[in-house]
């Protein structure tokens, strides 16, 4: 039986295989709020051309347009792989309670949100950005 953390991180996880066909980055996010999915997106940086199309930038855009505020009181951010600084940043002035993310990065500068938790099936989150850069080399 899969905890409700691990669910919304297959689903963030599904989002991931999509950046990965598009050859980006496979980083895929969601924003959860009462346990209902209000957004989920992919990273897109290359697709676009633009250097602020993480995942994360683009899930808290929707879900603000979504619920109509910039303030994402109640949600939680999933992604599966542990956020950048401006990632974090983004979390944190939208108000968003909670960040959990699949794998650690080796680039995140550890400034973290006050309620963070990772590792939540980091093995197949990892997987995913490993087989992506092992093709790409």
């Amino acid at each position: 039986m899969l905890t409700k953390d691990e669910v919304f991180m297959k689903c963030a996880i599904s989002e991931a295989k999509k950046a990965g066909t598009l050859e980006e980055v496979p980083v895929g996010a969601l924003i959860v709020q009462e346990g209902k999915v209000i957004s989920k997106g992919h990273n897109l940086r290359e697709t676009t051309q633009n250097a602020l199309a993480h995942a994360e930038l683009i899930v808290i855009n929707s879900a603000c347009s979504k619920l109509g505020s910039w303030r994402l009181l109640g949600c939680t951010l999933y992604v599966t792989l542990e956020p950048c600084s401006m990632c974090v940043g983004a979390a944190i002035n939208a108000r968003i309670d909670e960040i959990v993310f699949g794998c650690p990065s080796p680039l995140a500068h550890r400034l973290h949100h006050d309620n963070i938790k990772g590792h939540i099936l980091e093995r197949e989150c990892s997987f995913l950005l490993s087989d992506f850069f092992a093709k790409r080399r």
